[in-house]
């Protein structure tokens, strides 16, 4: 075997039609020959075989097959191409294909011999002088080895040099096996590792006529070309870790500081979430942080001592509110309430009897296509119905649309219009959606871009309602729940109007408190202007209806002043009979007591 080190070696072999069956069996033996005295395999020889005629074959590339048992039968199941001969063209591929890394090839810097064995028994087709020398500047040794009819002259112009001894000439099939005996001393040479002090610290490689070093894994060759260095694989700023990382031998790990620990990348850190440990007893909100974890407090609450619970924090006791009639704590904040059938002013503190409020209103309308094109104009009158109750100005009462279906489209915020006639018209421009039906979606957009200041809602502190009116005429498609129940838990006073396949469950789970006074349903969309008269009643306490309608406050005021005065004036009669009756039963009784001294004298 031959012990001189890793090579690759590439077989080129001729199969054109000169070259008869029973001489192609000699060429098989000799490759396979040459095969048995190699030490094989992915560290060591790695060989290939290409056979051409008129054209090129890969029978088996570099990196096929490192087993001698596997690169036989790969050989024996050549089948001859029987063509012309265009040596050229497969010195071309040889150089192009099957000397390249992808092809198995080991990098050059390796230093490992890249030799090229080319058996033909012809004279090319083709040019080959030009393309053989760019193969042997591109670092390939070239064997020709011609038989029988071969011309020497090409050999030649193929050939690596020194040309005696690259350039073989075989004077029939019959002895190729002889010279494959000669051939192998030629191609193992002497192992220059043995034979020599090499003074490699690691190990030594033998290739034909001289030998390198190479280092184990883990350590590069120093500039002596003899000693071996330990590769710290940190140093050089590439590995990629986010902490730390940690070099071993020829490679490195990443680690994690504590508190983090490693991601699937095998780079990356992440927090450790304490939190999802699922003992934390936090009343509200667990915070991680590196190494552990503290409880925070919603908006509007004190963490207690324990550092877990929670309380509500009663700014109306410890700030100067100013609220004229009574002040309502909030989470994080408070606001100012008056009595029933009065209002805010604008100052968010003092209270009025008499006059319209002002609010803050969107209107959150289905688009949906089974709301179908007729009916969406009906929808648009009922939102110009409720226009028309409510005095819109700047510093009024502001008015805001939204339309939904699959997605959520604001037809215009609160500070888009500034009178009841821009709105009405803008609302019969509005195109109709179609589509699906995302409620809870709708419900987010409100809660999260509708009454944000930026689109026109008065701050918080202003203490002006804020309204939100949600028609829909079916069952959502998504969940409504959530952004339903932080839009109460914002402030805002809801009402849900149904029509037709509406469903109730989700309508009420809509509507603030008491649910009965802010949900409306109508069977039909032809049938439902008295949800309008509904939604007055329950924006405008003052408004009512029939012989016992009472339009103002102030009138209400003065019939209950009235009537506390009637009651006490009543009462004060009631009393004053009462003792009369009693004196008057005094007299009688005494008229009866001298009546009966009158008889007995008698």
């Amino acid at each position: 075997k031959c012990r001189t080190g890793p090579m690759d070696i590439v077989f080129v072999i001729d199969s054109s039609r000169s070259v008869r069956p029973f001489e192609f069996e000699t060429m098989r033996q000799f490759m396979m020959d040459i095969i048995g005295s190699l030490d094989v395999g992915p560290n060591a020889t790695r060989v290939g075989v290409i056979q051409y005629s008129s054209q090129v074959q890969n029978i088996f590339s570099l990196k096929t097959f490192f087993t001698r048992t596997d690169m036989e039968k790969a050989i024996n199941s050549i089948i001859p191409l029987a063509q012309g001969t265009m040596t050229g063209l497969a010195i071309q591929y040889a150089m192009n294909v099957a000397f390249t890394t992808q092809e198995g090839a080991r990098p050059l810097h390796k230093k490992i011999p890249r030799i090229a064995i080319i058996v033909t028994d012809g004279r090319p087709q083709d040019r080959v002088t030009e393309v053989a020398t760019q193969a042997r500047n591109a670092g390939i040794e070239i064997y020709a080895v011609g038989i029988q009819r071969a011309d020497m002259n090409s050999l030649r112009a193929m050939a690596s040099p020194p040309l005696e001894e690259h350039v073989f000439l075989v004077e029939s099939f019959e002895l190729i096996q002889q010279f494959g005996k000669q051939f192998q001393d030629k191609l193992c040479g002497v192992d220059m590792c043995m034979t020599r002090e090499h003074g490699c610290q690691h190990s030594c490689i033998s290739i034909p006529g001289s030998f390198y070093c190479e280092c184990n894994p883990g350590y590069r060759l120093n500039m002596d070309g003899k000693t071996c260095s330990f590769i710290d694989a940190c140093a050089d700023g590439r590995h990629g870790c986010q902490h730390q990382c940690v070099s071993a031998r020829g490679s490195y790990s990443c680690h994690c500081r504590p508190g983090f620990h490693l991601n699937q990348d095998r780079r990356s850190c992440s927090m450790i979430d304490y939190c999802s440990f699922g003992n934390h007893s936090c009343q509200h909100e667990c915070v991680s942080i590196p190494g552990g974890h503290y409880c925070r407090c919603r908006s509007g609450f004190t963490l207690q001592p324990d550092a877990r619970s929670c309380r509500a924090t009663d700014l109306c006791n410890g700030v100067d509110h100013g609220c004229e009639f009574k002040c309502m704590s909030t989470e994080g904040s408070y606001r100012c309430m008056c009595p029933e059938g009065q209002q805010l002013q604008a100052d968010g503190k003092a209270c009025t009897k008499c006059g319209a409020g002002h609010i803050d209103l969107v209107m959150v309308i289905d688009g949906s296509k089974s709301v179908r094109p007729q009916n969406f104009e009906l929808v648009k009158q009922f939102v110009n119905g409720i226009v028309d109750l409510l005095e819109v100005s700047p510093h009024g009462t502001r008015v805001g649309l939204v339309q939904y279906s699959s997605r959520v489209r604001t037809e215009f915020p609160l500070n888009k219009y500034h009178s009841a006639d821009e709105i009405k018209k803008a609302v019969m421009e509005m195109e109709y959606m179609e589509k699906g039906t995302m409620t809870g979606l709708a419900l987010k957009h409100m809660v999260e871009h509708s009454f944000s200041e930026l689109e026109g809602a008065r701050p918080l502190s202003h203490n002006v309602p804020r309204i939100g009116l949600v028609f829909t005429d079916g069952r959502s498609q998504d969940d409504i729940s959530e952004w339903a129940r932080r839009a109460k838990e914002s402030g805002i006073i809801m009402f849900a109007v149904g029509v037709g396949k509406a469903v109730e469950e989700e309508l009420r789970a809509i509507a603030s408190e008491p649910v009965d006074q802010h949900f409306s349903y109508s069977a039909d969309f032809t049938t439902m202007n008295h949800l309008v008269e509904n939604f007055k009643l329950n924006i405008c306490p003052e408004e009512g209806k029939g012989v016992t309608e009472i339009r103002s406050p102030c009138e209400c005021e003065a019939l209950v002043q009235f009537q506390t005065n009637t009651v006490a004036i009543l009462q004060s009669l009631t009393e004053k009979n009462i003792l009369w009756a009693r004196s008057l039963a005094q007299m009688t009784a005494r008229l009866e007591d001298l009546e009966k001294q009158v008889a007995k004298k008698k």
